[in-house]
């Protein structure tokens, strides 16, 4: 049973450290999709 918690407190960690450091990478669509050479 205690190795069950482990794994659950392990995979809680994993997935908000995941979700805070995708959210740090991610940019804005405005800048993400700002460029000079895109066609009007």
């Amino acid at each position: 049973m205690r190795s069950f918690i482990v794994g659950c407190v392990a995979a809680l960690f994993v997935a908000l450290v995941g979700g805070l450091v995708l959210d740090t990478l991610q940019r804005p669509a405005d800048t993400a999709f700002a460029t000079t050479g895109a066609r009007n």
